[in-house]
């Protein structure tokens, strides 16, 4: 591996992203190289609580979570290694080319490979796409803006 690659697992995860059960979509880091691509994967089990209503009887993850993995994942990224992190948060500010080329059901692994196109200080442009056994299951272009976190004094959960 290269020097600036690591491994995060979920509990070095928790410390990047602000986001918690039900909402925190990424289970690991495989890769990062820093300021240029980061590796993510999404375990997905039937006990995840949106298959209860899409579709009952026929589990599948809803796409608008797909890029919200994708999204986190790219979060990571962008977050590792800001100063002051728990006081930012990544926000979506846009979302293009978005593609769902199959369904993601109860016991696939989603694999994200997200990239930076551009970043800027406030801003950043990403391309990300999800993979299951090799195959291409999403792919969009994010735009993310980098924002003060209002509640940035409160405690995080974990330290309440």
């Amino acid at each position: 591996m290269g020097e600036n690659r690591a491994v995060l697992d979920i509990r070095q995860i928790l410390e990047i992203l602000p986001h918690r059960y039900p909402f925190l979509l990424v289970d690991r880091i495989l890769e990062i190289e820093a300021g240029r691509r980061v590796v993510g994967i999404k375990n997905v089990t039937f006990n995840e609580p949106f298959f209860q209503g899409h579709f009952p009887g026929h589990p599948v993850m809803p796409g608008v979570l797909i890029v919200e993995a994708m999204a986190q994942v790219g979060a990571v990224l962008l977050l590792r290694d800001v100063p002051g992190r728990a006081g930012k948060l990544v926000y979506f500010a846009g979302i293009d080319r978005a593609k769902f080329r199959r369904p993601v059901t109860p016991g696939d692994q989603v694999r994200f490979e997200v990239e930076i196109l551009k970043v800027r200080s406030r801003s950043a442009r990403l391309r990300g796409q999800a993979f299951v056994d090799g195959a291409l299951v999403a792919e969009a272009e994010l735009f993310s803006s980098l924002v003060e976190r209002a509640d940035a004094g409160a405690a995080a959960p974990e330290d309440a």
